[in-house]
């Protein structure tokens, strides 16, 4: 019996892990489809976010030049996208009511916000998650601080 035991956790560990990889993060100059016409995106190693853009050679990933970038689309691939909201100057997302739309099927739209509280600092995380290839209807708060997005999802702000 020992000896079964001692085989399996063997086998156990020379197995190969098996791992989903996120969507590969957008680099300036790389094509976008033009379902995601004017939303932006913000890589994890960016330093500034990217817009796909529409010109003579289709749709591509062009890097932003404003200082103080804001959409009402944003793209989210894979590893969470951090923005900040109109609890700060600057904001690059408004609150009001959004939907997230997975691009891949098996994706799910998930999004972790935080509100400032006046005279008590940032408030505690409210997560919202949808279901595998189901859309997610949230509203971004006011006075958020900041919001995490994650999943393949094209997040869209309603009646903009």
């Amino acid at each position: 019996m020992l000896r079964f035991i001692v085989a399996a956790v063997a086998l156990a560990l020379a197995l190969p892990a098996v791992a989903v990889a996120d969507p590969a993060a957008p680099q300036p100059g790389t094509s976008c489809g033009a379902n995601l016409g004017d939303a932006m995106t913000w890589p994890p190693d960016g330093t500034a976010p990217l817009v796909c853009a529409g010109g003579p050679a289709g749709h591509q990933w062009t890097t932003v030049d404003s200082p103080y970038p804001v959409s009402d689309r944003w793209v989210s691939f894979g590893p969470p996208m951090k923005l900040h909201g109109e609890g700060l100057r600057n904001a690059s997302i408004q609150s009001g009511d959004w939907t997230a739309t997975p691009l891949d099927p098996d994706a799910r739209c998930g999004a972790e916000q935080i509100a400032v509280i006046p005279g008590v600092g940032a408030g505690p995380p409210h997560d919202s998650e949808g279901g595998p290839g189901q859309p997610l209807s949230l509203q971004v708060v006011p006075k958020l601080f900041s919001i995490e997005m994650t999943g393949d999802c094209l997040w869209q702000r309603v009646n903009p």
